[in-house]
């Protein structure tokens, strides 16, 4: 890899509750997309065991819940899935759930999950603009419609269907997923508002842009995304919408223009 950041390649995923107009972060004159577009993966290199996605919904995603570490390579031979949400955009009544109202035995998650009883079981909060959501694994959780999102995960795909709201030919995974399931109220972390999430996986924070920020060699790769505005990253143009991954021990840069990113790395 190159010693100056590198812009990442960005691949659309439709989902069924996607949608068909992705701008202004992903290009689509006029909403030309064929399928609805729910996300948009960034490839980084083998020296950033995460994933980084921009988010797009029209209605509920599926609930769900994944699993840590210890669960995932016993039975999938893999790393579980810890992951945080930043909202970029909301729609007036949109809403994410994270865990329950209340504590409930397996039996009752169960019964719940099959006979839709789950949707009054979770605890929705609004999202809005500018709010960030820790997501630990073995948490139950759905992001509703409405929303735009940036999301940094572990490099892993182990997701469990608890409900689909009825969706046709959709597999739930009650088994697993209701034995790596916490069964109870999500703790939520509060951190100081550039400091997204922490955790042992990664470090996530803001960075605003005005005029030019000179950036700091990394100890590590390091993933810039750019939620908002333009300009240019190491003399070359950026726009709304990409990634970029700086490689470790690169030399310091600067970033010109007015923007905002999203900073992450492995810590």
């Amino acid at each position: 890899m190159s010693h100056l950041p590198q812009r990442l390649k960005a691949t659309a995923k439709p989902k069924p509750w996607g949608v068909f107009n992705t701008e202004p972060w992903y290009p689509n004159p006029q909403g030309s997309n064929e399928e609805a577009i729910g996300e948009i993966w960034f490839e980084a290199s083998d020296s950033v065991p995460l994933l980084v996605k921009l988010l797009f919904t029209s209605d509920n995603l599926s609930v769900q819940v994944h699993p840590d570490d210890e669960y995932a390579l016993k039975h999938h031979g893999c790393a579980g899935k810890t992951e945080m949400w930043h909202v970029l955009r909301a729609e007036p009544h949109a809403r994410i759930a994270l865990g329950l109202k209340h504590a409930v035995t397996e039996e009752e998650l169960r019964e719940a999950c099959q006979s839709g009883g789950i949707k009054e079981m979770l605890h929705w909060v609004p999202a809005r603009a500018g709010d960030t959501f820790f997501t630990p694994a073995r948490t139950i959780h759905a992001i509703g419609g409405g929303i735009v999102l940036c999301e940094v995960q572990q490099l892993s795909d182990i997701t469990y269907r608890l409900y689909d709201w009825d969706r046709p030919d959709r597999e739930l995974h009650l088994d697993h997923g209701i034995r790596v399931s916490h069964r109870h109220p999500h703790q939520h972390r509060q951190h100081p508002p550039e400091l997204l999430a922490a955790c042992d996986y990664f470090r996530t924070e803001l960075l605003e842009v005005i005029g030019s920020v000179r950036c700091a060699s990394p100890a590590k790769n390091t993933i810039y995304v750019a939620l908002e505005g333009k300009g240019t990253i190491a003399g070359m143009e950026f726009r709304q919408g990409e990634a970029w991954e700086v490689p470790a021990h690169a030399e310091p840069f600067e970033i010109r223009g007015e923007s905002r990113f999203l900073i992450t790395r492995v810590p």
